[in-house]
């Protein structure tokens, strides 16, 4: 019997059923959001290659195997997969194709069954070492990327720090353990290559370059948020105002931000049924606050809803500096009920106002932190609670040069193991001096 026609009759079967099978596998969260189309990707370039191998009569197809498994392999690290989980997804493909052709293979003869089960192991094991390879390669150009822009980087951070010592010692803290992994595994990396390991500690060399590129990031975020500030308070900062639609810019911080949301099985509610239907600003600056703010309530939210609400002020009214239970009741926003904190008193302008509220189910604020959350690097803790490992203290304190930059106001609502609302108002238009 000639196994490769079995095999080349049933693909679309074996291709259904591995996609399945790569959904249903809890240990491969990566294809959560994929598409069909995205999670099948070069398979069937795979299983071609398979059918003639098997055949008796062409030539092994070696150099598709070689095409798609490069390719897999560069797609999966673009698509965050790690390297765990695309063993696993061609361990599920061995499955499928032998569960799949079981009935038709079991007819042949012994010889006929062990040549195509040796053939059929040989093929995947082909795709999975060069599917490795190029993730391999794909992980390190991500390095060399990352190394290029850090290095960028640390001559404009060495240039602000020659020119303002403040903060140093608090900087030199946070920066010091992403920068000790980077080194310290990057040099691990680099020894056992010299030592050229063989194949199958791969998948150690794999985890070392992703936490390579974890702490790299992270470092790479601490110090864009540096820079950040800096240049706001270096003056470096200008508006560039525009028509902006706010509901708009919302939907896209949120799309952005919901895989961090879906991971913590967190809900998030927008409502912008009474938003203006367009305001005078700067887009960038604008949505920064808001990402920053969302980010923040994801971050410090175990369990519950995220809400983002935002409306518009009447016109003949003046915007409250603190957000009044007369304010809470005219202004539909979901806040926590509990202390208030007047954050920024910056006045006002002329024209009329609208207010973005961004609410959680969090941990909470102690009173005594309300007011010195935007200082840059506090991080509010508590004898049963630690500062997230994560944060830098830097976030809030962008957010709170940012608002004022757009000439706004921000206030806080919290209540410990209750929930935060941070309330932003701003002028429909800004005052371009």
């Amino acid at each position: 019997m000639d196994f490769s026609l079995v095999l080349a009759e049933k693909t679309d079967i074996i291709l259904y059923k591995w996609v399945i099978a790569v959904r249903k596998d809890r240990r491969i969260e990566s294809a959560d959001d994929l598409s069909y189309t995205a999670i099948r990707d070069h398979i069937p370039d795979v299983l071609k290659a398979m059918v003639t191998v098997l055949s008796k009569s062409e030539d092994s197809d070696v150099k598709s195997i070689i095409t798609a498994g490069l390719q897999h392999g560069v797609l999966r690290a673009e698509q965050g997969f790690d390297p765990a989980e695309i063993a696993r997804e061609y361990h599920l493909l061995r499955s499928v194709i032998f569960e799949t052709i079981e009935t038709d293979l079991l007819k042949g003869t012994p010889p006929g069954i062990i040549r195509s089960m040796r053939l059929i192991d040989a093929t995947i094991d082909e795709a999975i070492a060069r599917c490795f390879k190029s993730y391999v390669d794909e992980r390190l150009r991500d390095l060399q990327h990352l190394y290029v822009s850090l290095t960028l980087h640390n001559e404009e951070l060495t240039r602000l720090v020659s020119a303002n010592q403040e903060y140093l010692s608090q900087l030199a803290h946070d920066l010091k353990h992403p920068l000790t992994s980077i080194i310290g595994y990057s040099d691990l990396f680099l020894r056992q290559q010299r030592q050229r390991t063989e194949v199958q500690n791969n998948s150690v060399n794999l985890e070392h370059i992703e936490r390579v590129l974890r702490n790299g990031r992270h470092l790479l975020s601490i110090i864009n948020d540096v820079l950040e500030i800096s240049r706001y308070d270096a003056g470096q900062i200008t508006l560039q105002p525009a028509p902006t639609n706010v509901s708009e810019l919302i939907d896209n911080v949120c799309e952005m931000l919901e895989p961090l949301a879906v991971k913590k099985n967190l809900k998030v509610v927008v409502n912008c049924d009474r938003a203006p239907e367009q305001v005078f600003t700067d887009s960038l600056q604008l949505q920064q606050v808001v990402t920053n703010l969302v980010s923040n309530a994801i971050r410090y939210t175990v369990s519950g809803t995220i809400t983002i609400a935002c409306q518009m002020l009447e016109n003949d009214r003046t915007a409250p500096m603190l957000p009044t239970k007369d304010f809470l009741k005219d202004n539909p926003f979901p806040v926590a009920v509990g202390n208030t904190a007047m954050i920024l008193e910056t006045p006002l302008g002329k024209s009329g106002h609208f207010a973005i509220a961004i609410s959680d189910t969090g941990i909470g604020i102690a009173p005594e932190d309300q007011t010195r959350i935007f200082e840059p690097y506090f991080r509010a803790s508590s004898s049963d609670r630690a500062p997230l490992p994560d944060s830098t203290g830097l976030g809030l304190a962008i957010v709170y040069r940012l608002v004022k930059l757009l000439q706004g106001q921000i206030n806080l609502v919290s209540q410990i193991g209750v929930g935060s609302t941070f309330i932003v108002t701003l002028p429909l238009q800004v005052e371009m001096s």
